[in-house]
This record gives C-alpha cells, structure tokens and sequence, in this order.
C-alpha cells in the first residue's frame, strides 16, 4: 500500500542532506533558500531483523523487505500561506503526505545560513506551525463561505453537520492550534479527510544535531522535546551529515562507525521505525521457497484487506487466511513443527490482521 511520510522544515535546516541518507539518491544539498524546488521522492526499506530470521527458516531464493515513501519538499519561509518563497507550491506538496517529519535545526554553525539569522528553534517550528495553520484556514473559510448560508436556509442535515465542523475547525485554528489535537466522531473523521488539512497530519520533530553533540546533550534539543511534549509528539535526535556517511557504508562497515560512535542505532533507523509507528502500520509476511516478502498493513485491517494489498483478486474472491506468528515459528523453529503444535489458525473474513503474522491466502475467482 502507497503512504508516504513528508520531510519539512526552514531552508538551510538539514532537509536534503537528510534525504539523501535516506534514500541514498545524491539529490541537490546546497547552502541557500529553495535549493529544493520540486519535491523528491525516494523508496525506504523498513528495518526488520525478523527477515533474517525467516530467511534462515525458509532459504528463499529471494527475500523483499517492505517498504514506503519519504518525500522531501522544499523549505518553507514565512508568509509561504500567502505565497511567499514558493508558498502555496510547497504547502500542496505536504498536502499529499500522510505524515510530516518536521527537521529542527538544533546546532550552531557560522559557516551555515539561517533565514532568520540566528537560531532559535521553538520559533523555527511555531514559524512552520503558523504556515501551516492559515493555509488550513484558508480552506475552512472558503468553504464555509460557500456552504453556510444555503446550509442554514435550506436546514440540509448534511450541510448543517459539516458547517457545525468547520466552525469548530476555524475556532480552534484561530486560537493557532493544530487540527490533530482535536477530537471528532468517525463521521466528522470522514468528512475532514477530503480537505487534507496539514495540521491533521501526524508530525515527528527531527532534532538535527552536529556532530560534537552525538554523545552529549543539547540545549536546543531539550527545547525541542519540551515543546514536542505539549502535544505527544515524538523526537528522534540526529546528525544528518553522520546519517549520510552512514548511508554509503555497507551493513558491516556500518555497525563498526556505530560502536566507534558509541551509538547502538541510527538515527535513520529510529526516523524509519518512529514514521512507521505514526502512520499507524504493521507488517505481514508470506513466506515460501521462492520469497520471502514483508507486506505493509493499516493496523485494524481485516484479513481479506490485507490479502487485496497483494492482490485484488485475493481480496475478491476470499475464501479464509492460514495463519501463524512469527513468534511461533521462531520459537519451534520451523512451519512444520508449528503445524504439528496445532499453532497454525484457519483465519476467516472478520479476522485482525496482527503485526507478525505469516499468511498464506485462499482464494477463489
């Protein structure tokens, strides 16, 4: 299934030197405002050691992580909801994202421009926060410009029931506060996807640290995980210039720069693992000599959904799921001994797809 998380943050913050590690493209890093123009968009594997451990099990002849997108788009300036820098460009490319991870820029450099001179970077996000919220706000008073008045003049159920959420909606952005601390009913959820509001979207904050501050605190950083606090949301501490040496080593030559660092995981892995934790997904397998292959699911899926991310016939013609955890196969160590363990389950249509879970589908079309 395609969901892309979105990288934003000021010009100058660490964006692109960020994709770059991510996706291993060497796309243009430059040190001046919109070095990025058209949004960049690069595939990332999910780091998942259950893999290695059920290419041992099944010897496949060819195994396939799962995966998803990480777009990069330019850095935003202030005034970019009324058009400035390349405003309203940007603000439809977040648009199109699932999740926002927001880079901080969180060190010192003289050698390195700030738009706004210095660094500050509580005002950097409330800067982006701001953008974000009257871009939403533009859309909420459009709307409700067109709809209000026929709305209460005809006493349309439907029509009566969005005004009542746009004006909730308006409310609270103008008090400048995100969408996503808000609380709807399922029928508001659904009515509020089509406007694909920014500050609805899940968001990370990544603390772009140098490379001094890998192994010691951060002043700014804490500020960071204060402000991140009010909210819930996470913080992942990095060094996007290490992150990029990281990314042209090999695993082996990698995991050695880490201990050299002291560092048991890297930032990438984290960003990587945190994004899909906030997109709300987990991972089924199939499992079989010829592959092993990781498949990305919306937890609360049932099981014929899932069986449709591989095919739409499976999902068609549906038939039931045999399952077994990943847990079971590992421990007993193979799919024979956990048939014989009477742990593989015969899963029908009303089935959970749960994160772990080795499938194999019947289906009939």
């Amino acid at each position: 299934m395609s969901l892309t998380a979105g990288i934003i943050g000021l010009p100058n913050v660490g964006k692109s030197t960020l994709f770059n590690a991510i996706t291993k493209k060497n796309i243009l890093a430059a040190n001046y405002p919109f070095a990025t123009i058209d949004p960049n968009i690069g595939l990332v594997t999910v780091p998942d050691k259950r893999l290695e451990m059920l290419e041992q099990i099944y010897s496949p002849e060819e195994v396939k992580p799962t995966t998803y997108e990480f777009k990069d788009i330019a850095g935003l300036v202030k005034g970019a909801s009324s058009g400035e820098g390349l405003g309203n460009k940007f603000l439809s490319h977040i648009r199109e994202v699932d999740a926002i991870c927001e880079v901080v820029r969180c060190f010192d450099d003289s050698e390195i421009i700030h738009v706004d001179n210095s660094i500050d970077p509580i005002r950097d996000i409330e800067t982006i926060g701001i953008e974000l919220a009257l871009a939403d706000l533009d859309i909420i008073s459009n709307r409700l410009s067109r709809i209000e008045k026929k709305a209460i003049n005809t006493k349309d159920k439907e029509a009566l029931i969005e005004v009542d959420l746009l004006r909730k909606v308006k409310d609270h952005l103008l008090k400048n506060q995100s969408v996503r601390k808000m609380e709807f009913t399922k029928e508001e959820e659904i009515l509020l996807r089509s406007y694909h509001l920014l500050t609805a979207k899940p968001i990370i904050f990544l603390a772009n640290i140098s490379e001094q501050d890998i192994k010691t605190s951060n002043k700014y950083v804490e500020l960071v995980k204060e402000y991140a606090k009010v909210e819930g949301n996470d913080v992942i501490e990095m060094c996007a210039k290490i992150e990029s040496e990281l990314s042209e080593l090999d695993d082996e030559e990698k995991n050695l720069f880490l201990e050299e660092l002291g560092i048991e995981t890297s930032g990438l892995d984290k960003l990587i693992k945190a994004t899909y934790r906030l997109l709300g997904l987990g991972t089924f397998f199939t499992c079989g000599p010829m592959e092993v292959k990781a498949w990305t699911f919306k937890l609360g899926m049932k099981a014929p959904e899932c069986a449709g991310i591989i095919h739409t016939d499976f999902q068609r013609g549906f038939i039931r799921a045999e399952v077994i955890s990943y847990k079971d196969v590992f421990e007993l160590g193979n799919e024979i001994k956990v048939k014989e363990n009477g742990k593989m389950r015969l899963e029908g249509k009303e089935y959970l797809m749960q994160d772990g879970d080795i499938c194999h589908f019947r289906f009939n079309v």
